[in-house]
């Protein structure tokens, strides 16, 4: 996480709407403990700021069917955010984040988190606006918080939140990275050690949702170790044993009637899933850091396997899917950084698709734990060919992709 830098001399709230101006222009998730810089108001009352960014140069087989084993170079802005957080009472804090949702396409910089947040005892509080949607570890880590650089582009299938980078109105949406409009419940009981989050969003606009029905979600996460000390319901993929030795078990869930098909038919969802993270800091201070993830997704009271064929509608995932990483982060610097080698594993098994998967490889260069990182990774499987096609017919090859990611925040 990033330290908070505090500027405490006294600074009138004219002097902050420069940086207000400029900032309101900004991106994604950073609560107040992970901002770059705090501008102190008065004793109750605060704003800070922080930028991200991650940007990554991919090489990818394209295989026989395209002319012969040729690779594509792709140079690509994976996100560009900037946070902006503030207390307005002691109980009462506003955070939003802007990110570059369309960034493949040439850019355009849309409003990612827009949350009010009433946060009164650690047992109880609730979020409204635009915010993650409860999920599974790897939707609650964000890109920026993941162990692994490709943590969505080469994993299990994505939630409905997640579905679609943009938000629309016409069926084939139900939020923009794992974000929806809505509102959230969340605290900690047992010294902290179990967390929890239940939400209720809008989830799919229009298409099969007919009857305008609200997604329900949530997750309860139990630290049998350390406990995981994250702002709200967020979590982070690896602590780089800064956290201690952590053992969290969570379970997640999401349902929503008519929210899988088409208008003319229409499926309930329901997706399921089961996240585990071990951490182990060992004698030698190097750290040990394995992730697991379950998922069991299935579409009830409609949307047949021929709607799926014939295209078009919210074509959610059903059926199962794996995925597995290990890493170790040496103890010894190199250079200005450390060495963190990894191994992962990715099985998506569709209930009436052919069944695709990943294997992958890769070290990180830790200079600066989430904040700053450069990452080399390896690819092989035919999930990259697949992707989210689910009709019956899908096809694709086995192909290698190799990427090289920077990912610096402040």
């Amino acid at each position: 996480m990033s330290d908070s830098t505090k500027t405490t001399a006294g600074i009138r709230s004219k002097q902050l709407l420069p940086a207000l101006s400029l900032l309101t222009l900004a991106v994604g998730y950073v609560p107040a403990s992970q901002a770059g810089a705090t501008f102190k108001i008065d004793d109750t009352k605060w704003v800070s700021i922080g930028a991200g960014l991650r940007t990554s140069f991919q090489a990818a087989e394209s295989g026989a069917g395209a002319g012969g084993n040729k690779w594509s170079n792709d140079f690509n802005l994976d996100n560009i955010r900037l946070y902006l957080n503030g207390q307005i009472h002691k109980y009462l804090k506003v955070e939003f984040n802007t990110d570059c949702q369309t960034c493949s396409n040439g850019g355009e910089v849309r409003v990612l988190d827009a949350i009010g947040k009433f946060e009164y005892v650690p047992m109880a509080n609730l979020w409204v606006g635009r915010m993650l949607v409860p999920a599974e570890r790897r939707e609650m880590n964000g890109p920026f918080y993941s162990a692994i650089y490709n943590i969505f582009s080469s994993g299990t299938p994505f939630e409905p939140a997640d579905y679609n980078l943009t938000i629309k109105s016409d069926g084939t949406s139900a939020g923009s990275f794992g974000r929806d409009d809505g509102a959230t419940f969340w605290g900690a009981a047992f010294d902290g050690r179990l967390q929890y989050a239940v939400g209720f969003f809008r989830g799919l606009r229009g298409g099969a949702n007919i009857d305008d029905n609200i997604l329900y979600s949530q997750r309860f996460a139990y630290n049998f170790w350390d406990v995981e000390k994250n702002p709200g319901y967020y979590t982070s993929g690896t602590y780089y044993g800064k956290g201690g030795d952590i053992l969290t078990v969570a379970v997640s869930n999401q349902y929503q009637e008519d929210g899988a098909g088409t208008a003319l038919d229409h499926g309930d969802f329901r997706g399921t899933a089961v996240d585990v993270l071990m951490e182990k800091v060992l004698p030698n201070s190097g750290v040990v850091t394995v992730n697991g993830e379950y998922k069991n997704y299935g579409i009830s009271n409609g949307y047949s396997q021929a709607s799926r064929n014939a295209g078009g509608g919210f074509s959610m995932f059903e059926g199962n899917a794996y995925d597995v990483s290990g890493m170790y982060l040496f103890p010894q610097k190199i250079g200005i950084g450390q060495v963190q080698p990894y191994l992962r594993y990715v099985n998506v098994l569709p209930g009436g698709s052919s069944n695709r998967n990943s294997y992958e490889g890769g070290v990180n260069y830790v200079i600066d734990g989430h904040n700053a990182r450069v990452s080399l990774s390896w690819e092989y499987g035919d999930l990259m060919t697949k992707g989210l096609n689910y009709t019956s017919t899908a096809t694709g090859e086995h192909s290698n992709a190799v990427k090289l990611g920077f990912q610096w925040q402040i």
